[in-house]
């Protein structure tokens, strides 16, 4: 291949790159982790069983949450709580978002101003775990935004992350297990 050739093929290429890294969806492996944001559960530790009160094998009820350390220059924070074990893919059972990040607790679901999207019961609100087999990872992905969204009620996850794309500013994890006994 002569200069010319290998000038083209490389023009092509990085522009392809541009194209994709453009209309790529958030790649939350490489969001700045070194922020001191957290989400933590009075009932559970991190990678600790859920108690079963706040399963479909109890009161269904969400368990509680306590947030500290959003970034001072948060305008929102998102919390996602999805499965990533389900038997379909992605199970979703909370997208919820425009929660102000001077919030600290999270009871029973309430969080006061914010918005719920769709959950894979293609409805709004909390869906206890309730897995058919084995033990479940439950992930409570926080997320704080240097914007405050706006996107219709009925947003998904997956809307849900469109909108976030390039406004991350901070998150945070909490994984709960739960495994039902047959």
């Amino acid at each position: 291949m002569n200069f010319k050739a290998w000038l083209v093929l490389f023009i092509v290429l990085v522009l392809v790159m541009l194209l994709f890294t453009k209309y790529k969806i958030v790649d939350f492996n490489n969001i700045n982790e070194l922020n001191n944001m957290k989400i933590e559960s009075s009932v559970f530790a991190d990678n600790g069983k859920i108690p079963v009160e706040y399963t479909c094998d109890g009161k269904e009820t969400q368990p509680p949450l306590k947030i500290s350390g959003a970034p001072k220059d948060a305008k929102s924070l998102t919390l996602i709580v999805d499965d990533p074990d389900a038997p379909s893919g992605d199970f979703v059972h909370w997208v919820v978002w425009n929660i102000d990040p001077q919030i600290s607790v999270i009871k029973n679901g309430n969080v006061p101003g914010a918005m719920e999207g769709y959950t894979s019961l293609n409805k709004p609100g909390w869906v206890a775990p309730c897995p058919p087999s084995g033990i479940h990872h439950y992930n409570f992905k926080l997320y704080a935004l240097d914007i405050v969204l706006s996107i219709p009620k009925s947003s998904t996850k997956i809307a849900l992350l469109r909108a976030m794309d390039r406004h991350i500013i901070g998150n945070a994890t909490l994984v709960g297990l739960y495994g039902r006994e047959n």
